[in-house]
């Protein structure tokens, strides 16, 4: 009778999805600063070394978790919606921006990236390259269409447009001063469309 070697690949797979979600569940019941390595690794079923193969320590693991969220499996980064009109695209995209900083699964991880990332100038670069860049780049190729459109000042520095949609919400996030909601999504839109929609 053959026996079947156990698929070392599968394993190694099943292995790191349990790591990052147990990282994502920890962060949720306890708050960044009480997870520590060892408790991802109880949670996981794994042992500590098998973190340290393939994360150098916490931030790295809370980075890939919170980029398992972020992005499909394949990595890719997915399209904006370009329907022909600005304003609804916008409104859908900011709108599910704020639903997601709502929700306490996908809040309180990337609450903890921004901790460590504060602080670890390595993990800014890294979620600069792998995550920030790409998700803004997506987002710009939607602008740019609008300026084909001429739905947007052909001459807009698209960075700044960015800057004026989501640094606003992301500073009300960060700092707790109001609510995140889809009428406050829809004024940032108004707002960023008033300032550099085309005349």
């Amino acid at each position: 009778m053959v026996t079947k070697k156990p698929d070392a690949t599968r394993r190694s797979e099943r292995s790191r999805r349990a790591i990052l979600a147990s990282t994502r569940e920890l962060i949720v019941e306890l708050g960044y600063a009480k997870v520590s390595i060892d408790a991802i690794a109880a949670r996981a079923g794994v042992g500590k070394q098998t973190i340290y193969r393939w994360w150098p320590n916490k931030g790295a693991v809370v980075f890939d978790s919170v980029l398992e969220l972020s992005a499909d499996p394949s990595g890719a980064v997915a399209a904006l919606p370009d329907t022909g009109d600005l304003a609804a695209d916008l409104r859908l995209v900011m709108r599910a921006t704020v639903a997601e900083f709502a929700d306490p699964a996908f809040e309180a991880p990337i609450r903890a990236l921004n901790t460590e990332i504060a602080n670890d100038p390595d993990l800014a670069t890294l979620y600069r390259e792998r995550l920030a860049a790409p998700v803004d780049e997506a987002k710009k190729d939607r602008l740019r269409s609008a300026q084909r459109a001429g739905q947007l000042d052909a001459d807009a520095d698209l960075d700044l447009v960015l800057e004026v949609l989501y640094a606003p919400l992301y500073q009300r996030w960060l700092l707790r001063t109001g609510p995140l909601t889809e009428s406050y999504a829809d004024a940032l839109v108004a707002a960023a469309l008033k300032a550099f929609g085309a005349s």
